[in-house]
């Protein structure tokens, strides 16, 4: 197994405003560095391990690229621990998007990210979260396919088995979602900020604040990233081909409302890439993704279609404010446990009745995750959170105690022991202690303030190699100049470059 980790987080100034400065030039360039680039908005960083044979592994090399940033913040900036941002005022101007210099493909990252603010909002653009991705070896497919009952199954290549079971993976991660939100869920409040100038149904917890008495991830609702065009294509995971049509579809396809907001501005210049469902492949928001890495010049698309499904994007997950880097081992257990059991398990295709079920799941766990009535809809009946999530949680004990017994831990059951204790006492949830310690430092600032100190003071003590440090202060000034490169190497306008996605 291999697993790599992406983590969001803010960049924000000792007055616990959204950092309005730059990318700091000494941690090297945002569009071509390969561990430390920019998301949606310049304030919001984005770090991004290799991938690695163990999870210690992993959240080693997370801490050496957080400690390598704080380094290199401005005096006073600091890492905001939570997913949903630190404060934001009024303007959204002051939201900066992400630069990447002048190259065509620099200037077409940042108009995609002007074009989501245009859509969106630009405060959608500062919500943070973290990104599991894991692979299994060939060597479980091959197994997998000579237990195989169907000749059709049997008969298919490497390749084409691999992404027939990767995306039986993704259909039941997204029925179990609930789970992981429940489990790992730690935005059941935000700051009163965010919500200027939206209608919204939280409640008022502390001065500044707003929450739901029982919510678990505010994140992944209604208040979070959505886009109500992607839902009409019906774009599903039932097999490689169909999703790729679909997506394909996507990126081709005007949408009126964003044809009404025009292409440029008054003055001629570009606001969105296109008016089409999907800007590029990339705007499609989901909870999970196949992935396959690209080769030089293809899209995601073309490398899922050429090599299929080399491993999957687990996205549901909020950062653990607790965490110095957003997440821990136990966190990192349950999801490859997790991830396990929705690769073995029986997974009959997903069709929209049952994804409109799985959302009304979804939303109840992000609303209601810890009220005591809590329900889940399966089939034509419910049930109640808590005896679902056991009936799964047991299951996924077999797979954690066959994920230790691979590598003679006790990593992954005690994981599944925490999670455990999650169930029993709702009180031991992420998304519980948020709102205790909200309440105990007086509001979302004060505790994420507090938080991110505890956080500067383990990036401090975190021992970096020197050649840990050689090696990053080699990639930034390698970063630097590829950007530089790319810059000079222009071989056509900014306008001929666009045309092609117009």
């Amino acid at each position: 197994m291999l697993r790599g980790i992406e983590r969001e987080s803010l960049r924000m100034q000792s007055n616990g405003f959204l950092s309005q400065k730059n990318h700091p030039q000494a941690l090297g360039s945002a569009l071509t560095h390969p561990h430390i680039t920019t998301d949606y908005s310049e304030a919001l960083m984005e770090f991004i391990t290799t991938p690695q044979t163990t999870i210690a592994a992993a959240l080693n090399e997370l801490s050496d690229i957080h400690s390598v940033v704080h380094q290199q913040l401005e005096a006073g900036e600091r890492l905001w621990p939570l997913s949903m941002p630190c404060m934001l005022d009024d303007n959204e101007e002051n939201i900066k998007l992400a630069q990447y210099g002048s190259s065509n493909i620099g200037r077409f990252k940042t108009l995609y990210r002007r074009g989501l603010g245009v859509r969106y909002g630009r405060r959608m653009q500062t919500i943070s979260g973290v990104h599991y991705n894991l692979s299994f070896p060939d060597s479980l497919f091959i197994a997998l396919q000579q237990h195989e009952q169907n000749p059709q199954l049997k008969q298919l290549s490497l390749q084409d088995y691999r992404s027939h079971r990767y995306f039986g993976l993704i259909r039941n991660f997204i029925r179990l979602i609930p789970l992981v939100m429940y489990m790992l869920g730690a935005s059941p409040s935000v700051c009163r900020c965010f919500l200027t100038g939206r209608q919204h149904h939280l409640q008022p917890l502390v001065k500044g604040t707003l929450y739901l008495p029982e919510a678990t991830a505010l994140r992944m609702g209604r208040l979070g990233y959505q886009n109500s065009a992607q839902k009409e294509l019906g774009i599903h995971y039932n097999d490689l081909h169909d999703y790729l049509d679909g997506l394909q579809k996507a990126v081709h396809t005007p949408y009126s409302d964003f044809t009404k907001l025009g292409l440029n501005d008054e003055q001629g210049e570009p606001i969105q890439i296109n008016d089409h469902v999907l800007q590029i492949e990339n705007e499609y928001y989901s909870l999970v993704r196949p992935k396959q890495v690209p080769q030089a010049g293809e899209t995601p698309s073309q490398a899922l279609k050429n090599r299929g499904v080399g491993y999957v994007e687990l996205r549901a997950v909020d950062v653990n404010p607790y965490s110095p880097i957003g997440i821990d081992e136990v966190s990192a257990g349950f999801l490859e446990s997790l991830a396990l059991y929705c690769l073995l398990n029986e997974s009959p295709d997903l069709f929209a009745k049952e994804q409109e079920q799985i959302d009304r799941n979804q939303l109840e766990v992000v609303n209601r995750g810890r009220a005591a009535d809590a329900q889940i809809e399966e089939g034509a009946s419910s049930v109640s959170l808590k005896d679902w999530a056991q009936r799964h949680l047991n299951a996924i004990q077999d797979c954690a105690a066959l994920l230790d017994q691979m590598d003679a831990t006790r990593l992954y059951q005690d994981a599944i022991q925490i999670m455990q204790q999650r169930l029993d006492d709702v009180e031991d949830t992420l998304s519980a202690h948020v709102i205790a310690d909200t309440l105990q430092h007086g509001g979302t600032w004060n505790f994420g303030s507090v938080m991110a100190q505890h956080h500067v003071d383990h990036y401090d003590q975190h021992p970096l190699s020197e050649e840990t440090k050689q090696y990053f202060a080699q990639l930034a000034e390698t970063s630097l100049q590829k950007q530089a490169q790319l810059e000079q190497d222009n071989d056509m306008s900014f306008e001929q470059y666009l045309a092609q996605y117009r």
